[in-house]
């Protein structure tokens, strides 16, 4: 991304309903599927300025938690905001080990331009340990490409099947598939279709607005956590474990 948008990110990610409700749904799900090799340490592939990888290194204390972004100057700040070790590299050639993790986060990445995202979901499989688990975030629907993903660097957008097939073909099973950002998506289909600018919605909005979004995604957080699948969102949730046979 350009640099404009991590000093963006940097700044709004512990206050924006968004990354509220991404960072939650991402640690409900690692309650909801336990890590199985937990002597292993977890990363944040892709950790940007380090804001989730904050959350993760607070829920798993006693884990080594560590964090992998392509930006030296993302990779300082993220760092610092969570006070783990965080390695500059690319997730199309991870610099660690086969077998190291016991589990890979990934929030957004696969869909950014510079990610072959199936040498990235290759590497993910060969750095964790047998039935390791990925979670990943990633944006829905190609139809929905906006003037928010050119800013941020965003050249594809997923479905649920087509992530499902993606992710057996590099050899993982998934074993949970959901949209989320459900109630709020007719109004962010309104606002990216009918906007003609190239910003990203990365930004604090006025409390109100921001107060009703952050009900409205933890309303979604409870929904899922009692089993509920939503089919259409702003936004796929993804686990996926490493088969034994690959």
């Amino acid at each position: 991304m350009e640099r404009s948008e991590y000093d963006k990110l940097d700044r709004v990610e512990d206050r924006m309903w968004w990354f509220a409700g991404l960072h939650r749904n991402l640690l409900m799900l690692a309650e909801w599927a336990p890590l199985r090799a937990t002597n292993l340490p977890i990363m944040d592939a892709g950790c940007g300025t380090g804001g989730l990888l904050a959350r993760l290194a607070e829920s798993y204390a006693d884990t080594a938690v560590l964090g992998l972004e392509l930006d030296p100057e993302a990779c300082r700040r993220a760092a610092l905001k969570s006070t783990r070790p965080v390695c500059a590299g690319s997730v199309n050639q991870l610099p660690f080990a086969d077998g190291a993790f016991a589990a890979i986060f990934s929030a957004d990445v696969l869909c950014h331009e510079g990610v072959d995202e199936r040498q990235a979901l290759r590497q993910f499989h060969r750095c964790l340990a047998e039935r390791g688990r990925l979670f990943l975030n990633l944006p829905a629907y190609r139809w929905m490409m906006s003037g928010h993903d050119h800013a941020v660097c965003n050249v594809r957008r997923y479905t649920v099947k087509g992530l499902a097939k993606l992710l057996q073909a590099v050899g993982f099973k998934p074993i949970y598939m959901s949209y989320w950002n459900a109630f709020l998506f007719p109004l962010m289909m309104a606002t990216r279709k009918l906007s003609s600018e190239s910003a990203s919605g990365v930004k604090l909005y006025p409390g109100p607005i921001d107060l009703f979004c952050g009900l409205t995604t933890r309303l979604e957080t409870a929904l899922l956590q009692a089993g509920l699948r939503f089919p259409f969102g702003g936004s796929v949730l993804a686990i996926a474990e490493k088969r034994r046979d690959r």
